[in-house]
């Protein structure tokens, strides 16, 4: 299965530069947040595949203009032909805005995800906004991953693990693939195209 994976910044390889022949071969688009609605409603127009996503800590204008044509996966399991995939949007807290959430409040949201992904029978990837902490994490407060990724990571060891939030600009720190146990690791930043 071919995934193109979108975050943080609207590729201009796929809107100003749009061709659909550039879309073939893709079986599956995934964004990890805070891209404009209007990038993925128009995504959503060529595309013959589903687009998922989770919310990014800039994304609040998604509660009163959604992307068209595009399935919110947060905090919840899709399957797509037969590849499971769980999504965990939004931000360490740091100015107590929409879509940011404390440590705490994290591993709430992962322990209800967890159940879902007993039901699924498993997990195959898994889809957030921010990264793990200290897993292509930065050390500012905003930029701090979660703790509470490790407890879906370690217990189900999907396949691919994807974020975004960091972004390539931020300097020489910047990781697109990493790895954890058996897990691969992809900050999504713009676009990243890989086969599971």
């Amino acid at each position: 299965m071919k995934i193109l994976l979108l975050a943080d910044e609207e590729s201009k390889y796929y809107w100003d530069y749009f061709e659909k022949s550039k879309l073939e071969g893709i079986d599956l688009i995934i964004s990890c947040g805070d891209l404009a609605p209007q990038f993925l409603s128009f995504m959503a127009t060529f595309a013959k595949v589903p687009i998922l996503y989770v919310h990014g800590n800039h994304d609040a204008c998604y509660d009163e203009t959604p992307p068209d044509g595009c399935i919110c996966i947060d905090d919840d399991v899709y399957v797509h032909e037969g590849v499971r995939i769980a999504g965990l949007g939004g931000s360490m807290c740091y100015n107590f805005g929409m879509y940011q959430f404390t440590e705490d409040e994290m591993k709430k949201r992962v322990r209800k995800l967890r159940r879902k992904i007993k039901k699924a029978g498993g997990l195959d990837i898994l889809i957030t906004h921010s990264p793990a902490f200290e897993l292509n994490d930065s050390t500012d407060l905003p930029h701090t991953g979660f703790q509470a990724f490790y407890q879906i990571l370690d217990e189900y060891e999907p396949l691919l693990f994807a974020h975004g939030h960091v972004h390539i600009n931020y300097g020489r720190d910047f990781k697109r693939i990493s790895e954890y146990k058996n897990t691969k690791v992809v900050n999504a930043f713009e676009k990243y195209i890989i086969e599971i």
